[in-house]
């Protein structure tokens, strides 16, 4: 039974200027110990997701209008404020996109790093900073007895990433959402987060979702991988299968514009075009637009995904039809 099953997800914003279908039935389950990443370009919907799974979106605008997202027997999408404050940042905890601006400035880092502590455990001060000390050597911040007493602003970005972290491990969570954690981050530091996350995920067996836009980083990482575009799955595989035998267009043309991948001297490969308005109804393929192999039949209807094996399934139509 996976830890983690989330079904028809979708997750609406009402605005003045229309409704806005950031996510558009999303469905995924994630077992422990395994890692799945979650890839497209900006706007995919990729956070909100699992903005929705943590209980985090604004309503209003936001309206979650439908779906489940079983953790443990217990639907978060659902549940009672009570039953989620109970879950949320003990056994599934989430580490934020941005570590410049999720710390708040104007508290030490132990008092931030005590907290879920005091919340979800009821111990005593004195043990709970022995413990976020602990937490800090194990992340890899030297001189932790003296830091921890420091405020935010005296930390570089990835000391604060490295933060952001033993934050959302300090209760040993069962599931770790990770938002793009290495945004903004040089290549160096990445490489340490990334280690780091992995190395935590195997000393805790949690299972990890880990949210990005990089196919690079998810390569080395994950386990699993679902691509999304306009707020819908459009294919997701295995990560061997996916970067070795690719369906659907978008995750070719996102293969494609990995700057490694090019040959020295070619023009870097760009995804022409834009995402799609999300708050207009979209007919047929959403990526359709953009893509190169588009035709007749790919505004005939939404494509739903068709399963290929039973690790991988994609959502082209003409893929389907045997046409490409």
């Amino acid at each position: 039974m996976p830890l983690l099953s989330v079904h028809d997800l979708r997750t609406h914003f009402h605005t003045r200027n229309g409704i806005y279908r950031a996510v558009d039935g999303v469905s995924f389950s994630i077992e422990r110990g395994e890692t799945l990443g979650i890839v497209g370009e900006s706007g995919s919907g990729k956070s909100v997701t699992c903005y929705s799974i943590m209980g985090l979106i604004p309503q209003p605008p936001g309206r979650i209008v439908s779906g489940t997202a079983m953790f443990d027997g217990v639907d978060l999408l659902h549940c009672s404020p009570a039953e989620a404050r109970a879950i949320r940042g003990k056994r599934v905890a989430m580490i934020f996109q941005d570590p410049m601006t999720s710390l708040n400035p104007y508290l030490r880092i132990s008092e931030q790093l005590i907290e879920p502590l005091l919340i979800h455990e009821k111990i005593s001060r004195r043990d709970a900073l022995s413990r976020a000390l602990a937490m800090l050597d194990a992340v890899g911040i030297n001189d932790a007895a003296k830091r921890i007493h420091y405020y935010p602003h005296e930390f570089s970005g990835g000391m604060r990433q490295r933060v952001m972290i033993a934050m959302a491990l300090i209760t040993k969570p069962e599931v770790l959402i990770a938002d793009e954690p290495t945004t903004a981050l040089d290549v160096t530091v990445q490489a340490q987060i990334l280690e780091l996350i992995k190395k935590m995920q195997r000393e805790l067996g949690m299972a990890v979702v880990f949210i990005t836009h990089d196919l690079g980083v998810v390569s080395g990482l994950c386990d699993r991988v679902q691509v999304m575009y306009a707020g819908r799955i459009v294919e997701t595989a295995d990560t061997r299968t996916l970067f070795h035998a690719p369906r659907h267009p978008y995750t070719r043309a996102l293969q494609r514009s990995i700057p490694a991948l090019q040959s020295k001297g070619v023009e870097l490969y760009t995804i022409p075009g834009l995402p799609p308005d999300v708050s207009k109804t979209i007919p047929g393929c959403a990526f359709a637009p953009r893509c190169e192999f588009a035709s007749a039949r790919c505004t005939g209807g939404v494509p739903e995904l068709t399963a290929l094996s039973p690790t991988h399934s994609h959502a082209c139509l003409r893929v389907q039809a045997g046409e490409i």
